[in-house]
């Protein structure tokens, strides 16, 4: 996690640029990521791994957690980096972006916000479960939850993990903590948790990222008068960078998706839903003339960050703020900055992103926008309960919405998914062993 031990920007100085050759109107290729433009058949599933039917009786909204002041910071990054032998003055580095916002991490309101969202659209469809919050790192502890959850006589939990990808910590992190949590509060066998599907291609959570691209790049004509937005706009989807043997075993292996894995290859998917969904005329415009900003085939690129540990492990690349870099030398004078791995606006979108790669493309003369994360947009919320309601219903994996090649995502995840480098397999839930 970025939070345990971020790379300072000024130690990227000493790393090789990577993707460096680039080419309009198409994805640059960075490390550990194979490029998409049709993904080949064998990335193609013969069965989707559904789930038993079952009968919920409450959903669990599950996220990671973040402190809510200055006394919180220390003890919630202890949390974060247990068992990591992380050394309390490099705790201390890292708290100083935590302590710029007043040691409040936004990640828990959001979450409220959120669970009052979904409950509302449950209540509005007529859906009788109460949503549960629980957080790994910070209180709500999902133990403490699901022990509350089982006292009120709720036994049958359907989670909902605020994390779209598929890797160790976007999923099977979640579904190892849901198994820690009941064997702390001897519930093992008593209540039963599983996890609607990784959702990063479902409509629900990919278009507010295509209406916030739309207005990211009206925003860059508005602003910057004359601007071509095909050779003079780059469009730069980030994410949250994660070590290449992570990246490697993400997903299930018999997929083949090579060195980048499920991760690289789920959200360069995405990006090009994106951009497709982009280029598209509206439904206002499509009889009519199209709108000033589009179509148009700016050029995009996947980019990182938030990377962290020794600069010797390899992660995946390029970081953000050195494709930045590289961006006048082609003539791009405005970037559109995209946060594709985040569901909402937490410490990574708002350190990294709102402080660290505005600050770069200032430096080098470039205009730059930030579009939203989907948060509380409506479509994104139907989107949530969309994807409970396709559980209660066992609803047929042609009838489940997905936009690209690669989904939709298994309901069970696969034997040896997601598997932690460091320390191997743990118990976990909602899943086939390992």
């Amino acid at each position: 996690m970025a939070a345990a031990d971020r790379v300072r920007r000024a130690d990227r100085a000493g790393r090789p640029d990577a993707g460096a050759a680039q080419h309009r109107g198409a994805p640059s290729r960075p490390r550990g990521s194979p490029v998409l433009h049709r993904p080949p058949d064998h990335h193609r599933r013969t069965r989707r791994g559904a789930a038993v039917v079952t009968a919920y009786d409450a959903i669990l909204l599950a996220g990671f957690g973040g402190p809510e002041g200055q006394d919180d910071v220390i003890p919630f990054l202890r949390n974060v980096t247990r068992g990591r032998g992380i050394p309390e003055e490099r705790l201390e580095e890292v708290a100083k972006h935590y302590r710029h916002f007043g040691g409040i991490s936004p990640i828990n309101n959001q979450n409220r916000v959120l669970k009052a969202a979904l409950e509302a659209e449950f209540a509005r469809r007529g859906v009788d479960l109460p949503v549960l919050w629980g957080n790994r790192n910070w209180d709500p502890y999902l133990r403490d939850v699901i022990a509350e959850a089982h006292a009120n006589g709720h036994s049958r939990l359907l989670a909902i993990a605020t994390s779209a990808y598929s890797s160790y910590s976007g999923c099977r992190q979640y579904r190892e903590d849901f198994a820690e949590a009941l064997s702390a509060t001897g519930l093992e066998g008593k209540v039963q948790i599983d996890k609607v599907r990784q959702f990063f291609d479902h409509p629900g959570f990919v278009t507010p990222f295509i209406t916030g691209v739309r207005k990211g790049l009206a925003d860059v004509a508005a602003a910057v008068p004359g601007i071509n937005l095909v050779t003079e706009v780059e469009v730069l989807f980030s994410t949250h960078s994660i070590p290449m043997t992570d990246a490697a075993r993400s997903g299930p292996a018999e997929r083949g998706f090579g060195e980048g894995g499920a991760y690289a290859a789920q959200h360069l998917a995405v990006a090009h839903a994106i951009m497709a969904g982009t280029a598209a005329p509206t439904p206002a415009s499509a009889t009519g003339p199209a709108p000033a900003t589009g179509p148009v085939e700016t050029p995009w690129q996947l980019v990182y960050q938030s990377r962290s540990g020794p600069p010797s492990m390899p992660w995946l690349e390029p970081d953000i703020n050195d494709a930045i870099a590289l961006l006048p030398a082609r003539g791009i004078r405005a970037v559109v900055i995209v946060p594709l791995g985040f569901v909402s606006d937490h410490m990574e979108v708002m350190w990294d992103l709102d402080n660290e790669a505005t600050e770069s493309a200032a430096e080098h003369g470039l205009f730059s926008v930030r579009v939203p994360t989907p948060g509380v947009d409506p479509a994104f919320v139907s989107g949530l309960v969309d994807l409970v309601l396709e559980r209660l219903n066992d609803t047929p994996e042609a009838e489940r919405p997905a936009l690209t090649e690669l989904g939709p995502w298994y309901d069970v995840c696969r034997p040896g998914c997601c598997e932690n480098v460091r320390l191997g397999f743990k118990p976990a839930v909602a899943g086939m062993a390992p």
